[in-house]
């Protein structure tokens, strides 16, 4: 079928007039509110003029991107980059940062001192046990004061290798502070490397600190006031200013007198002291004083008198104290002090035969980690 195209029927001509001239400017009227509508729609639309909100910022971000623009290249597929796995929940390391060392693994580091000791262990530790750097820092001081006091006796250009363990938790003694596996510290003063190897024997209570010959690290006083210890805390000769000797022992450790004497004071300053008892030498004057013990026996009164090796109480953590120890600090005549290990008769006790072997191979494998290996 042929489609057609059909023009409209003619119109009859109409006259000109008053109401012909009406009509026509009905057109123009109508034509001018159409506009006048499509104008005020286009500056109330969003992002139009009179919109709500609309201001110099709103225009500059209601900016289109071009029409043409070509689509942003694509980015590298992820596998081109191995992403770094978080671990325990933390944010992952950034590229290139040390890994964070294992909970309990041991740790090593490496030092060349040009200042302060702590400041040198804190920088060379790992981040995860920079709060450490303090205690870590006590603890090697006070197995390097046998030898030396880095303080007075380092000098730039010396050497220190540590190992060790992060602390251990628990009540036990020394729990909260960490445990130094091992150390080497090359000494420019003594022309030297002084070192020490954390080993406990067979059928020994505590592991303790022995030199590369075998023998003790620590002196130990003939007539001491606990026969067994975990370690030596504090000596005088440390530089801490401490006016006595701290052994660190659990509570209820027997404590005994050092001397023949008598019973001079008992429990005085006990917010600082704790339970506390001052024994008098009746032959040469001297005082030595054990404080921070366990609830005294009641027959541990002034005028008690007691034999050298005694038990005359029980260790404990009373007074101003941190952790289980016994104070002792000893004093002349005239309240002088006195360092035990300077009046004292001493001893150093080295390991028997049987247990050398074992000592030799943890020696072995305690110097192939202060070498990193």
């Amino acid at each position: 079928m042929v489609s057609l195209t059909l023009d409209p029927p003619p119109q009859p001509e109409r006259k000109s007039g008053p109401g012909g001239a009406r009509r026509a400017v009905r057109p123009l009227v109508l034509a001018v509110i159409v506009a006048l509508a499509f104008l005020a729609g286009r500056w109330t639309a969003p992002g139009g003029r009179l919109a709500p909100g609309a201001g110099p910022a709103r225009r500059a971000q209601a900016v289109p991107a071009p029409a043409a623009a070509e689509p942003a290249p694509a980015e590298p597929a992820a596998a081109a980059q191995p992403a770094l796995q978080p671990s325990s929940g933390e944010e992952p390391a950034p590229p290139g940062a040390t890994p964070p060392v294992a909970p309990g693994a041991p740790r090593r580091i490496s030092l060349t001192l040009s200042g302060p000791l702590e400041d040198a262990i804190a920088e060379a530790m790992p981040a995860e046990d920079a709060e450490l750097a303090g205690e870590l820092t006590q603890v090697v001081n006070r197995l390097l004061v046998w030898s030396l006091q880095v303080a007075r006796d380092g000098r730039r250009g010396d050497r220190l290798e540590v190992v060790y363990l992060p602390p251990a938790g628990g009540g036990g003694p020394g729990a909260a502070e960490p445990v130094v596996l091992a150390l080497r510290y090359q000494s420019q003063k003594l022309a030297a490397t002084v070192a020490a190897y954390r080993f406990q024997a067979s059928g020994a209570r505590w592991a303790r600190y022995y030199r590369p010959d075998g023998t003790e690290l620590e002196e130990r006083l003939v007539d001491a006031p606990v026969e067994e210890y975990d370690q030596i805390t504090s000596l005088l000769r440390d530089g801490r200013h401490h006016k006595g000797v701290d052994f660190r022992v659990p509570v209820g450790t027997e404590v005994r007198a050092t001397f023949d004497g008598v019973v001079e004071r008992r429990n005085w300053n006990f917010a600082g002291n704790g339970n506390c008892l001052d024994v008098r030498d009746t032959a040469t004057g001297r005082h030595a004083i054990f404080l921070h013990l366990d609830v005294l026996p009641r027959d541990m009164a002034p005028g008690r008198r007691v034999r050298k090796g005694e038990a005359i109480a029980s260790s404990g953590n009373s007074g101003h104290s941190f952790a289980p120890h016994v104070h002792y600090q000893l004093e002349d005549g005239d309240h002088r002090v006195l360092d035990p290990f300077e009046v004292q008769a001493v001893r150093r006790v080295a390991l028997d035969a049987g247990a050398r072997p074992a000592f030799e191979a943890e020696r072995a494998r305690l110097d192939a980690a202060l070498d990193g290996k």
